[in-house]
This record gives C-alpha cells, sequence and structure tokens, in this order.
C-alpha cells in the first residue's frame, strides 16, 4: 500500500495584532484596491493585431514599475498611523522578492516585507499568467506577497494599460503548495522528488542559489503555478471573464489567436460565425446580443487590417 499524502502547507501567521501582521493586511488591502489608484504615462497606439500576444514582454516591466509608484502613492492606505515613515516600496528586478518595502535609515537597509510582482496581460494567447515562480519556500519571510496583476490597453489595440484586481497569496505557501502539488497532486510516473538549496533564507543577495530544482522535468513546467487550479484557477477564470471593451477578454483571445494563425478576413469571419451560430442558437437573448456585439467589433478589426 503506497504511503498517505501528506497534508497540504498551511499559509504562514504572523503574530496577530503586531506592527507587521497590520502591515501587511493593509498592504494586501491596497492592492487589491490597486485598479482605482492605478495610473500610467504609457500609450500605445498604432499596433497591428498580431504584434498583440508580445506586449507583455515589451511593457510588462514598465507595468511592474508603474504598480510600485502606484503602491507608494498608496501610503495613506497601508501606513495610516504613519508607522513605516522610512519605508518605501523599491523594485530592485535582479533580486528576489523583486519589490521590497524597505527603509535605508541608518545605512542599512531594514525590509519591512517583499512581493514578488508579475504583470500578465489579460490577452495573452496562453490565457494566463507565464510565470514560473521556482523559488524555495526558506527564502521567502513569512510577510512576503507573490502578487499578479493583470492588465489591458484601454482600447483594446490602443490606449493607456488599465489594471484589474490582482491575485495576492503568500510568497512562502505559493512555494510550498507548488512543492507539494508536484511530488504528491500531480498525476505522473516520473521521478518527484525536489532538490532545496541549502543555506537560504530572506531577503536573498542576487547571486544566490535559491530556486528549487526537480529530478524530472522534461516539459519545463515546474514553477508555473497559474497551472495549479487550487493555487491560482478561480483567479484566471474570473479574470478572464473581464469586459474588455464591452466584449469579455478571453472572446478577444479566441479571436485574436485566430486572426494571427490564418491572416485571410473572409475565411476568418466565416470561421467566427459558425463558431458563435450553434450558441446564438441555444443561448438567451443577451448571449445572442453578446456575440453579435463581438462579430461587430471582430469585423471592424478585420476591415482595418
Amino acid at each position: 500500500m503506497p504511503p498517505p499524502t501528506p497534508a497540504p502547507p498551511t499559509r504562514p501567521v504572523l503574530t496577530p495584532g503586531s506592527p507587521l501582521d497590520q502591515l501587511r493586511g493593509r498592504v494586501v488591502e491596497a492592492l487589491s484596491a490597486l485598479p482605482g489608484y492605478f495610473t500610467s504615462k504609457t500609450t500605445i497606439e498604432g499596433l497591428a493585431a498580431t504584434d498583440l500576444f508580445s506586449l507583455n514582454t515589451v511593457l510588462g516591466a514598465t507595468i511592474e514599475v508603474q504598480v510600485v509608484q502606484t503602491l507608494n502613492r498608496m501610503r495613506d492606505a497601508w501606513d495610516p498611523n504613519d508607522q513605516w515613515p522610512m519605508h518605501t516600496f523599491e523594485r530592485q528586478p535582479q533580486t528576489f522578492p523583486d519589490v521590497r518595502l524597505v527603509s535605508h535609515a541608518g545605512g542599512m537597509p531594514n525590509v519591512a516585507l517583499g512581493i514578488e510582482l508579475k504583470g500578465w496581460y489579460l490577452l495573452a494567447k496562453e490565457k494566463e499568467p507565464s510565470l514560473r515562480y521556482k523559488v524555495t519556500p526558506a527564502a521567502c519571510a513569512d510577510a512576503d506577497l507573490v502578487v499578479v496583476v493583470p492588465w489591458y490597453l484601454s482600447n483594446v489595440l490602443a490606449g493607456t494599460p488599465i489594471t484589474i484586481a490582482p491575485w495576492v497569496e503568500s510568497a512562502r505557501y505559493a512555494a510550498e503548495f507548488r512543492n507539494h502539488w508536484w511530488q504528491h497532486i500531480r498525476q505522473t510516473t516520473s521521478d518527484a522528488a525536489i532538490d532545496l538549496p541549502a543555506g537560504v533564507g530572506p531577503y536573498p543577495t542576487k547571486d544566490q542559489q535559491i530556486g528549487d530544482r526537480p529530478h524530472s522535468d522534461g516539459g519545463n513546467n515546474f514553477g508555473r503555478i497559474a497551472r495549479i487550479d487550487d493555487l491560482m484557477g478561480d483567479f484566471i477564470n474570473n479574470a478572464l471573464t473581464t469586459s474588455v471593451a464591452g466584449i469579455p477578454a478571453e472572446d478577444w483571445v479566441q479571436f485574436f489567436r485566430t486572426y494571427s494563425e490564418n491572416r485571410d478576413p473572409e475565411q476568418i469571419k466565416t470561421m467566427l460565425k459558425a463558431r458563435y451560430a450553434a450558441a446564438t442558437a441555444v443561448g438567451t437573448q443577451q448571449d445572442g446580443e453578446r456575440i453579435i456585439a463581438l462579430l461587430d467589433e471582430l469585423a471592424a478589426l478585420l476591415d482595418q487590417a
């Protein structure tokens, strides 16, 4: 008989009511409110539909910088009593976590908590964040977070970036659950063991080895936490229903995938009409109206192309 599956990990608990516990809670609340405060001076114009899928590569770092700037403007939300007056959020992309709430008073960095921050272009072809989160649990302080911020352009193919509510999770818990899933939940016949680096602690230097290494990973899938339903499944599904110019994000993704794979406009229109005809027939009036609106939007884009 195989040994029983170990219990899944639990999220770290800070000392209730402590300054750090209160700070972390308020930072989480500020992140949830981020879309209402996020602003960007970046403007995209004249983008071809076929170039959309590369936007996260082009703008991902810029979005992350602007998220950090927004958090610093939201100080009243996460430090209303001025308990952390010398601390500011700083982005340090070559280290983990890549955003740190830090003070340099006295000449020495004093880190309160860290955020591993990643942007997710909501209209990406994969319909999921592409991050690979491989950091070992020991590198995560109890207060650290991992955050994924979905974004899209205000006019679909142009405009300024707009964010929606991010995914926020304990960094340590996400790392531990990733390993638990890899070793005990994932269906596989390959070696599920993982090697963890030794001598690692929170806020490592950039030259330290902090990544866990699976014994067998032929598909290079270790760390793709967006594919772990128990971690990000509900968040991703909900995010893809976001209305972008009046049409759910997932429908835009389907169109752009079809368009990028087949440049014949008439054939694309025929395929799309066939795809949605059945849904219009069996769905509600609201479904039909949404589908017709979608086709109108797509036809306009094809005419422009």
